[in-house]
């Protein structure tokens, strides 16, 4: 993964006008103009236009490769409001942050990953899978959640609560939709959600594991060493017989022998120090 980032850098940095500025406010128009069409059409022909079938694209009809990605994916008009203002808000904030290019090579590396799984169900099933932008829309909230996981959101716009346990609970949903599938036999379609979310997984999994190093690290045998090296030479020190020891900074005549030491008469009682420390320390006081 590391290697394949590398080089989408590097195609990013050489052009740097590739891509589609404002993508998500382009999605979100055409998304609403589809579900109002849809709406309108009660016999559902336009809406049997749309959908993603492997037979009828081999058959001409290309623009299935795309349409699949702005069908509706809720009748409630109030939920598909919601929702596509929700893909605009954490979209266009990505966007900012990875920059154009790079955010649709991510978005549309999502959309060729996913209809290369269906034509491979397709011919090992004989039977279509239903694509469904909704999964691939929510990874975009899991990396809005990897880049910014402290910032909060109001849950049904009164609730504050931290991006990232969202993020959990949109990992939650994803099982919840895998496991029901595969107990309903439809294997193919249970693993959409994952397959969904392996461009994710592609631009972010290294960050993600650098992530969960850092907050486990592990010392390396030469480090540890080190370290009881140090104490045990400090023991060493500590134990040999000396005449002055400085009261600041606990440095002996015997572990520097070069060093001079003298008695500050403004202490009470008898304390000796370092020619550093002579002028510089708290007074010791009774």
């Amino acid at each position: 993964m590391k290697s394949l980032n590398r080089k989408i850098e590097k195609f990013c940095y050489n052009h740097p006008h590739f891509g589609i500025p404002n993508f998500m406010l382009i999605y979100i128009i055409v998304s609403a103009v589809v579900y109002l069409l849809c709406q309108m059409d009660t016999t559902y022909t336009f809406y049997s236009l749309l959908y993603f079938h492997p037979g009828l694209i081999l058959r001409g009809q290309i623009w299935r490769l795309v349409t699949w990605i702005f069908m509706p994916a809720h009748d409630s008009l109030i939920f598909e409001a919601i929702f596509l203002l929700f893909y605009y808000s954490i979209g266009s904030t990505v966007q900012s942050h990875m920059g154009t290019a790079k955010f649709t090579i991510y978005y549309l590396l999502g959309v060729v990953i996913s209809v290369v799984y269906g034509f491979l169900t397709y011919y090992a099933f004989r039977s279509p899978v239903i694509l469904s932008a909704t999964f691939l829309n929510l990874s975009l909230f899991f990396v809005y959640a990897t880049l910014y996981p402290e910032n909060k959101v109001l849950l049904f716009f009164f609730i504050p609560i931290k991006v990232k346990w969202l993020a959990y609970f949109d990992a939650a949903y994803y099982v919840y939709q895998m496991v029901r599938m595969f107990i309903a036999g439809d294997v193919a379609t249970g693993l959409f959600p994952l397959i969904a979310v392996l461009n994710f997984l592609i631009f972010f999994g290294d960050y993600l594991i650098g992530r969960l190093r850092r907050q486990a690290p592990r010392y390396s045998p030469n480090v540890i060493n080190f370290k009881k090296a140090a104490r045990e030479e400090k023991r060493k020190v500590d134990a040999q017989p000396y005449r002055h020891k400085c009261a600041v900074c606990g440095r002996t005549d015997v572990s520097n022998p070069e060093l001079e030491f003298r008695y500050c008469s403004r202490c009470e009682g008898y304390h000796c120090f370092c020619m550093d420390h002579i002028n510089n320390h708290v007074h010791f006081k009774q």
